[in-house]
């Protein structure tokens, strides 16, 4: 739990940062739906440095990078909706579901592009989508889930950023990474269940 507080505070305040200079955004009427579809093709071309790695030495730090620059599009399109008074119940929806085609995506190019283990990749793939419906599950009956657990999207991202980074000094990084991706993904699904049994008897 305390794990999540720290994320949280941290995001709130990348999200103070990121704020100050959407303004160009803002004024040339790009709209958070927008950003969040940038965001889903960025995890695309991502998802292919992956699967095509072998053809190019620069594609595995490529593809850490658009990883990193599609978690980037996720928090500006939230900031981006909040500061111009664009919150609506389709665009979170809309997000939430890139977010969880992006996630997919991403694995799926690292599993299929041989960079892991297949069963580290299902298994990661499976416990990524497992926190987030975890989450939309607990909040459709009123249970809070924000900062609950080691492993939120963010956390995830950063994770898999790094290790693939490291791969330029030791190859294998990238498949131990996923391994710990879907041990904190699955370990983040158990305290939310835990967490949900708490909170719901309220």
């Amino acid at each position: 739990m305390l794990s999540g507080l720290v994320s949280s505070k941290l995001k709130k305040k990348f999200e103070e940062v990121v704020s100050i200079g959407i303004k160009p955004f803002t004024d040339a009427g790009v709209t958070p739906n927008t950003i969040t579809v940038l965001g889903l093709l960025v995890s695309f071309a991502s998802a292919l440095c992956y699967y095509n790695w072998a053809s190019s030495p620069i594609l595995l730090p490529a593809a850490g990078g658009l990883v990193l620059l599609s978690g980037l599009f996720d928090a500006i399109d939230g900031v981006i909706a909040r500061t111009t008074g664009k919150v609506t119940p389709f665009g979170g929806f809309f997000d939430s579901v890139s977010d969880r085609y992006a996630d997919a995506i991403v694995i799926s190019g690292i599993t299929l592009g041989g960079l892991c283990n297949p069963f580290y990749g299902f298994a990661a793939l499976i416990g990524s989508l497992m926190v987030s419906y975890t989450r939309s599950r607990a909040e459709a009956v009123g249970v809070t889930m924000a900062g609950v657990g080691f492993a939120e999207r963010a956390e995830r991202m950063l994770i898999l950023a790094s290790v693939t980074f490291a791969t330029v000094f030791w190859f294998d990084t990238l498949n131990y990474g996923v391994i710990l991706l879907a041990v904190l993904s699955h370990v983040t699904v158990i305290q939310r269940m835990l967490y949900f049994r708490k909170n719901s008897r309220k």
